[in-house]
């Protein structure tokens, strides 16, 4: 995943998709009106910052900037997160992929149109 530069080159905007069970949509806002400090804390460890994550009927989209020098390892750093992890057992079930998803996560990378700082 590339991302694309923003901020004059010094970060990369990444934006995802997914759907969220209709069912289950209550619950995964509940919790995100409570994130967990340690899972914001490991993001911003590496190089996560600037993240929002939008709803549309049943479709999230999820918008953050990074900041770093090695996006795969930071990542892996976050997912290697024991408190994320334990996080994303109860966000991951209220999720499904949107379209043609090829993250493990259900996430699809959207590619950015149009930009303005």
């Amino acid at each position: 995943m590339t991302g694309y530069p923003v901020c004059g080159g010094s970060a990369r905007r990444f934006g995802f998709v997914v759907n969220v069970l209709p069912e289950k949509r209550a619950a995964y806002l509940e919790l995100h009106r409570a994130v967990w400090p340690r899972v914001e804390e490991a993001m911003r460890e590496n190089g996560i910052h600037n993240y929002s994550i939008f709803i549309v009927d049943d479709t999230l989209f999820g918008v953050y900037d990074y900041v770093g020098d090695d996006y795969e390892a930071d990542m892996a750093r976050v997912q290697a997160d024991e408190t994320s992890r334990e996080w994303w057992t109860h966000t991951d079930p209220c999720q499904v992929p949107f379209g043609a998803a090829v993250a493990a996560t259900g996430w699809r990378e959207m590619e950015m149109a149009w930009h303005m700082d």
